[in-house]
């Protein structure tokens, strides 16, 4: 089924649009919540996604959090230079470079789950928990291949 045409379609009322301005609605609140850490909302990801295991090489990265690999590079030497990671290459295959979160950044992961939920929240401060998961449900239909 086609819900828009190229004679109904706008683009401020498309989903993209909104769904656009929400993820960069999100990204500034939560920047500005992780000030104090010195980190960005990208970085966050990185890192935790470190932290709880779900990535271990910046392919995986890349592939988990949806940024190509310049970007990522640039990101990893930035968190490099934090000393918040380190890279070293794998024994058993030279061309893979494995990551691992620093002391350091271990401890600015374990502060990431202090903040960021109060971001969430006050954005969905108005939603019914039915509305919530709704939308939740929804955003997940959307990502599916």
């Amino acid at each position: 089924m086609d819900h828009y045409t190229s004679e109904s379609f706008r683009l401020t009322q498309s989903i993209g649009f909104a769904i656009g301005k929400a993820r960069n609605l999100l990204v500034a609140e939560i920047d500005a919540a992780l000030k104090d850490l010195g980190i960005t909302t990208q970085q966050m990801g990185i890192l935790l996604s470190m932290r709880h295991g779900e990535a271990t090489t910046p392919f995986e990265l890349s592939k988990l959090l949806g940024i190509d690999t310049g970007l990522m590079t640039r990101m990893l030497d930035k968190l490099e230079d934090k000393g918040l990671l380190e890279r070293s290459r794998s024994l058993e295959d030279r061309r893979v470079v494995n990551l691992k979160l620093t002391e350091q950044g271990e401890a600015v992961a374990a502060h990431v789950p202090e903040i960021v939920p109060m971001v969430l929240n006050a954005r969905v401060r108005n939603f019914t928990k039915s509305e919530f998961k709704e939308l939740n449900r929804l955003l997940r239909k959307f990502l599916e291949d």
